[in-house]
């Protein structure tokens, strides 16, 4: 794993003023000496030295040679989408972020690219499932909203063994926690909008591939497809990278902390996070990752919509609101909210019950986060109890 040295520093000054903080180039276009001579940009669809910047950043925490920015994680999900033909198959983890559901179901269905879903912490489900066909294992660790945990070297073997590819979500752990070019991914996929961002503030997809080939393929979509990450949006997600190390163990020990307190609370079912040693995956978790990350979910033991709805709503320092990975903590209730686009009947096949509350812890003190989420499960179990009698 990087450290945190090696993350600052693999942010350059600039060569050409020396500033410490990296430019931000906003401009569509470069001045050429000659028709085709000119200083590697020529147009800024194509390339911009801001974006440069983090695509090398990205690229350089990922250990591969090239990385590429989108104007949102759908949009570096679509260009990798795009590198497959009709009749494809996509072998995708069931439980799966519902845009990427959406996406799959909704648009690429259309053209011939089919979805199967399985279990991929379970191998031999995958094993069983995977055919002719499939030309990308597709798999979140940890999975969204439910914190499943694959394993990635693993999922490696068997997609390269059915001449397919491993594409692997990284967006809940980021190359500080966990890094699974190094584990044999093929393609690696951050929603930059999270923990590399790290503030809430912008939207941003990043992509990292191992294969030049297959680099060169995407760099085509990139450019020909035009779904390019804006300079002052490289620029701030450059400079959330600065302080991700230190956002990221907090966020980590502030999860767990919460995690523990809720294994214990009297009205929740279940608790979901991969640094609790009773999680089904935490010894695989505990092997590929640095840190467990601040995003946990849990069931409340009364399995309704409307109680998980009025914890989200009376919490007071979990903001209600989709996303993750911010310094600010946060809540939602992906039936309703981030899931809300997958069919009920696969949403609770994939574990996502209707009372399932997803949490992401911010950097802020661990007591008052215990004392937050405590009091807004506490009031929302006494109005259940009112409207019911």
């Amino acid at each position: 794993m990087k450290n945190a040295t090696e993350v600052l520093h693999a942010i350059p000054a600039d060569p050409l003023t020396g500033a410490i903080s990296v430019p931000i180039y906003q401009t569509a276009t470069f001045v050429q000496e000659a028709p085709g001579v000119h200083k590697g940009f020529d147009y800024a669809r194509s390339n911009n030295p801001t974006r440069k910047v983090l695509e090398e950043l990205i690229a350089e925490l990922e250990n591969v040679d090239r990385g590429f920015a989108f104007a949102s994680g759908l949009a570096a999900i679509d260009a990798v989408l795009k590198l497959l033909h009709s009749g494809d198959e996509i072998l995708a983890v069931d439980d799966i972020y519902g845009g990427s559901f959406r996406l799959f179901e909704k648009v690429y269905d259309h053209f011939g690219i089919r979805v199967k879903y399985v279990d991929t912490a379970d191998l031999y489900a995958v094993q069983h499932a995977i055919g002719y066909h499939t030309k990308y294992i597709w798999v979140e660790s940890p999975t969204n909203p439910t914190l499943k945990v694959s394993d990635i070297a693993a999922l490696a073997d068997i997609a390269h063994a059915h001449n397919a590819l491993l594409v692997v979500d990284n967006t809940f752990a980021s190359p500080i926690a966990q890094q699974p070019h190094s584990l044999g991914a093929d393609i690696v996929l951050h929603s930059a909008t999270k923990y590399l961002a790290g503030h809430s503030d912008l939207i941003a997809g990043l992509v990292t591939v191992a294969d030049p080939a297959l680099s060169d393929a995407l760099y085509f979509i990139q450019n020909a497809s035009g779904g390019i990450l804006a300079p002052f949006d490289a620029w701030l997600t450059i400079r959330g990278i600065e302080t991700l190390h230190l956002r990221l163990k907090k966020q980590s020990e502030n999860a767990l902390a919460v995690a523990q307190f809720l294994q214990l609370h009297p009205a929740v079912r279940s608790v979901h996070y991969p640094g609790l040693p009773e999680h089904p995956n935490h010894a695989i978790a505990k092997k590929q990752q640095k840190y467990f990350g601040g995003v946990l979910s849990f069931d409340l033991k009364i399995d309704e919509s409307i109680l998980a709805e009025k914890v989200c709503a009376h919490t007071r320092l979990f903001k209600c609101a989709e996303s993750l990975g911010g310094v600010k903590s946060l809540l939602c209730h992906p039936a309703g909210m981030t899931h809300k686009s997958v069919p009920q009947e696969k949403r609770h096949a994939s574990g996502i019950s209707d009372s399932l509350i997803r949490l992401s812890c911010g950097i802020e003190e661990t007591d008052d986060l215990l004392r937050d989420i405590d009091l807004a499960i506490t009031y929302a179990i006494s109005a259940i109890n009112v409207q019911t009698v």
